[in-house]
């Protein structure tokens, strides 16, 4: 089977590469920079030099491919919600054209109400695919572990971490490493129509409890600070964030506040995974940590 991936370089991209070589498939891979690709290239995959929003690299990278992985990338420019579909309806075209069979599209929890900010606009992207193609798989995973990678400076500084949602509300987090294993399991298998999967981690947990396993697993005290959302906005603005992309994040978290980023699937066996916070914690934030 040849399968597709659209961003071979992020932590998803290069570890579902890895699955799919390892398990003797032929991996096709667009990359702006070829030399970013070459530890794939040199375990035999094909990279296709270019970008995602060029239609003649799409047509070559789809060229013989039978499913596909689309991530859309994080441009973040004021026009990115037209782009990411603009760009979504570019590849679907390239898919149709190529008899590409399935397309999984990586997406999110919170992807199927408006107002999420991000997020709704992959939710967008979701539509693109599904009114082009028959078969396509929506796969949607929760907050991601790593994003704790960027708490690690003022926990360092402060043993504490911040943010606007209320310390008490839980929600589901996931290892990257686990979106790429589902991602890898629904590309190689044989599925049909329009679907979409959860992906949750092993469990939801509230921030008061990510500040305990933290306290644990880094081996000093760590706690979460709950500020106004009016406080997250001028955090960002004040590091520098134009205003579009403050006013795009504050959606997401706002609705992380009021629900509205709920999972629409529900935690079953199909949508939890293995990977537990606190094992994420002593493995990738205390050596990052230092």
């Amino acid at each position: 089977m040849t399968i597709l991936i659209n961003t071979p370089n992020g932590n998803i991209g290069r570890a579902l590469a890895e699955h799919l070589l390892d398990a003797g498939e032929q991996v096709v891979v667009i990359s702006r920079d070829a030399a970013k690709a070459a530890p794939l290239a040199a375990r035999g995959a094909r990279v296709v030099e270019g970008s995602v929003d060029d239609p003649k690299v799409l047509a070559r990278a789809f060229e013989g491919v039978d499913a596909a992985f689309w991530l859309t990338p994080p441009t973040y420019t004021p026009d990115f919600a037209a782009w990411a579909t603009k760009v979504a309806s570019e590849a679907a075209k390239a898919a149709e054209a190529a008899g590409t069979k399935r397309v999984v599209v990586l997406s999110s929890v919170g992807a199927h109400r408006d107002g999420n900010g991000p997020v709704s606009i992959v939710g967008e992207v979701e539509k693109v695919f599904r009114a082009a193609l028959p078969n396509v798989l929506a796969l949607r995973p929760a907050y991601f572990m790593e994003n704790f990678l960027r708490e690690l400076d003022t926990i360092r500084a402060q043993g504490a971490f911040y943010g606007s949602t209320p310390a008490g509300r839980a929600f589901p987090m996931v290892a990257t490493k686990d979106i790429a294993k589902v991602a890898a399991e629904e590309l190689r298998a044989t599925w049909t129509g329009h679907r979409y999967r959860g992906v949750h981690g092993p469990a939801d947990l509230t921030l008061s409890q990510v500040a305990g396993l933290l306290t644990e697993a880094l081996g000093r005290d760590v706690k979460y600070v709950e500020v106004p959302l009016s406080a997250v906005r001028e955090g960002m603005a004040g590091a520098g964030m134009p205003g579009f992309l403050v006013d795009l994040f504050a959606e997401m978290y706002d609705g992380l506040i009021s629900g509205r980023m709920d999972p629409a699937e529900p935690r079953d066996a199909s949508t939890t995974t293995p990977t537990r916070f606190s094992e994420f914690a002593r493995e990738v934030l205390a050596p990052a940590l230092g």
